[in-house]
């Protein structure tokens, strides 16, 4: 049977500059030795100005590290490894953008060589843009954790995260206080002025939320007019002037709305961990019964929960 070379070298060639994705040859320094492929306008530019340089020479310290711990990774399992990765305008020298211009992200598929380039171990590192896919992996993590009229946590992920600072809490015994609060009122706003004006007031009271909480707390939308703000490494004693300034603030934000907002305030009911919760639920429990004691007290208050 005759040995036949299917493709000749130019063939060859011209199927690796064909590739979609653009293929890399990388020494053990971090050389860029070779670039085949990338020819996706969508996604890549030309890559030939990086021949000859290596991944100190046109990225941050910090990302260029990081690309040799990869390429030395390969190298030494000898095994094809898979990486995801993302660049920003900031990890690329001289990458002059727009501050709008997206972070994007990378499959990186790396397999060490098994001959020497330039007298250097080598890699082929294949860069796959995966952009897209992670935009929808964020936009559908998005849509499970947070609340589409708030803009706030859900009941979901705020679960989640309670159950975290509770496990927080029995490891080290670091405080975690929680508020429950509703709006006083509000089904007269919905009944006088309609369900729109109604989400005009939710996303007004979430506003007020973001704007007056600290970066550490996590407020959260129960559903209709509930909402629940989670306040990590606080004490009771510490929450309630935090507390007292929101309830505050709202009345005076939802004042400003005009008439479908006058009158209308909110209750709450605030509570911390104690050492015999067996679960996060419990805190939860208690500031609940804290805000019928705000309730029934006359409205438009905090009530303390306990100790």
């Amino acid at each position: 049977m005759r040995d036949e070379t299917l493709f000749s070298g130019n063939q060859l060639a011209a199927i690796l500059q064909a590739l979609p994705d653009p293929a890399f040859i990388l020494t053990r320094s971090g050389r860029y030795m070779a670039i085949f492929g990338g020819i996706d306008a969508r996604y890549y530019h030309d890559g030939s100005y990086l021949i000859g340089k290596t991944v100190h020479d046109i990225l941050a310290p910090d990302k260029a590290d990081w690309y040799l711990q990869q390429l030395r990774h390969a190298l030494q399992r000898q095994a094809l490894h898979i990486v995801e990765y993302s660049l920003a305008p900031d990890d690329v020298k001289g990458w002059q953008a727009e501050r709008a211009t997206p972070r994007l992200w990378f499959e990186g598929r790396i397999k060490a060589l098994d001959f020497l380039v330039a007298g250097e171990d080598a890699v082929l590192w294949v860069a796959s843009n995966i952009t897209p896919r992670k935009e929808l992996e964020v936009q559908l993590r998005t849509q499970s954790e947070v609340d589409a009229l708030s803009g706030l946590l859900n009941r979901r992920k705020l679960m989640g995260v309670l159950a975290e600072h509770f496990d927080t809490f029995e490891r080290y015994a670091t405080p975690m206080a929680a508020l429950i609060f509703d709006l006083d009122h509000f089904k007269r706003v919905n009944d006088e002025h309609g369900h729109l004006a109604g989400d005009v007031v939710i996303k007004t009271t979430a506003e007020v939320c973001r704007r007056e909480l600290r970066a550490t707390d996590a407020p959260a939308r129960l559903g209709g007019d509930e909402f629940v703000v989670l306040m990590p490494h606080t004490t009771l004693a510490q929450a309630g002037p935090i507390a007292e300034r929101l309830r505050q603030r709202i009345a005076a934000t939802l004042a400003g709305l005009g008439s479908i907002g006058s009158g209308v305030t909110s209750s709450g009911g605030l509570a911390q961990f104690l050492p015999g919760d067996n679960s996060g639920e419990e805190v939860l429990k208690r500031a609940d019964d804290a805000l019928y004691q705000a309730k029934r007290g006359g409205r438009n208050r905090i009530a303390g929960g306990g100790a």
